[in-house]
């Protein structure tokens, strides 16, 4: 097998070729599909785990490494680099100082290695370029690069032409449409009461049962187990959602428990290639499918309180992506970082901001408080579900530094989020939301919407 050094290249093995990454520290590996302007065209061009298909390359999970599958027939004529970058995933070491060796090769569709690469001389970066295939007259070859990126995925994104603003400008201060201006305090966030269904026709003990009646009695033909009427995005009970569809809903992928109706389902992925490269640097997102057509679609996830918050487009919703059930295609969402927030991990801390007029369902685990922000406000980070995006956000301490703290005692309450300014927050009951801290659950390709804490995308 030749080992390749730094720029030095080599011809690709015939036929399809497996370019697989390894580390000792958690990694996320992905291709990126470049132009000869070394850009990106469209969201196909990013394969990942989340997003394992692309023109002619292919994501898959191994034992212990990640393999990114390359068959240069099928790669568009367009496309004259495919660069396989690692980046680390926040999960261990903030860069590849302490990761351990960082290596990458390239072998024949069978599994048999050619040609490797150790990445030699990293340190301050948490990013690197491996190996880049390329066009090479006829053919194809494989240079070993070892570029590396202090800022991270973030950075080697912008490299190829990808815009990430992981910091969008903050909503302006006004109330969203379950808050009220000032004089008065903001309100709670409206939750819609489902309305008076209508009531079945009672079972009758006649021989043959007429049309449309139960041919048997049980308290689940009462009204309280009545589908709701209504159009758009519904409460159905306390845990489930019903959306009477005419038209298009984006849905958390998987959370369909029931449809009646003609519907067409579409997974949507991060929605936006910059939006996906944000959600792979912070593990923070919505992992999303269209819903399109007419009918009854039925909405739910693990059982959680199921709630309604409509916004009238003054103000945003800041909200755990984790806690994201559905919502109007009205309504924009993107990744942002949780200001004043940075330094409760490697990552930074980072939610869903969702702007615009429309109405989303969002879950939390037991029933929550409401609480207006009127005065110095502070919740777990992993209790806080959501809160008015215009509000200020930080971190405080609030164990003290002292010979207990050394020797590994604590309060179990050593950081919480702050909140200042005018709006609400919604704090659930349980500090284990769905997946982990504040922004998702878990790392990497284990789940979807990863935590600050967490992996690189979609659950």
């Amino acid at each position: 097998m030749k080992q390749l050094s730094p720029g030095e290249n080599a011809p690709l093995p015939t036929g399809t070729v497996a370019v697989s990454v390894s580390c000792a520290s958690p990694v996320n590996t992905s291709a990126v599909l470049l132009t000869g302007a070394r850009r990106v065209q469209s969201d196909a061009d990013l394969v990942f785990y989340n997003q394992p298909s692309g023109p002619g390359v292919t994501y898959r999970a191994g034992q212990g490494v990640d393999l990114v599958d390359i068959d240069p027939a099928r790669v568009p004529a367009d496309i004259e680099t495919i660069a396989v970058t690692a980046s680390l995933d926040g999960t261990g070491p903030a860069t590849f100082a302490t990761a351990g060796t960082l290596r990458a090769t390239v072998g024949t569709g069978a599994g048999e290695p050619q040609v490797e690469f150790v990445v030699p001389g990293l340190s301050t970066e948490a990013a690197v370029v491996c190996l880049e295939v390329y066009r090479r007259g006829d053919g194809w070859k494989v240079r070993a690069v070892g570029q590396g990126y202090d800022s991270g995925l973030a950075g080697l994104a912008e490299d190829f032409g990808i815009v990430v603003d992981d910091e969008p400008a903050a909503a302006q201060p006004a109330a969203a449409r379950q808050a009220t201006p000032d004089p008065q305090p903001p309100r709670a966030p409206v939750t819609q009461a489902p309305p008076s269904p209508p009531t079945p026709a009672p079972a009758t003990s006649q021989p043959g049962p007429a049309q449309g009646v139960p041919a048997m009695q049980s308290d689940l033909f009462a009204p309280a187990h009545a589908e709701v009427s209504g159009a758009g995005i519904q409460k159905q009970g306390g845990k489930m959602c019903r959306v009477g569809l005419n038209g298009e809903v984006m849905a958390r992928a998987g959370s369909m428990v029931a449809y009646q109706g003609d519907m067409r389902f579409e997974a949507q992925g991060a929605g936006g290639i910059g939006r996906a490269i944000r959600q792979a640097m912070s593990g923070e997102g919505v992992p999303l499918m269209k819903v399109s057509g007419r009918g009854d679609l039925f909405l739910a996830n693990a059982a959680a309180d199921v709630h309604l918050i409509d916004l009238d487009g003054s103000d945003g919703l800041t909200i755990n992506g984790a806690n994201v059930l559905a919502f109007e295609s009205s309504l924009r969402y993107d990744i942002a970082r949780v200001r004043g927030a940075g330094a409760m991990s490697n990552a930074g801390l980072f939610n869903c901001v969702f702007t615009g007029r429309g109405r989303i369902a969002i879950t939390t685990e037991g029933s929550p408080v409401v609480l207006t922000v009127d005065q110095p406000t502070y919740a777990d980070p992993q209790a806080a579900v959501a809160w008015s995006s215009s509000l200020s956000t930080g971190v405080k301490s609030n164990d003290n530094f002292n010979l207990g703290t050394l020797i590994g005692r604590s309060t179990g309450e050593r950081f919480t989020l702050s909140f200042s300014g005018q709006g609400f927050v919604i704090v659930q009951p349980s500090e284990m939301p769905p997946g982990g801290l504040i922004a998702g659950s878990g790392s990497g390709d284990q789940s979807g919407v990863g935590g600050a804490l967490g992996g690189f995308l979609g659950r």
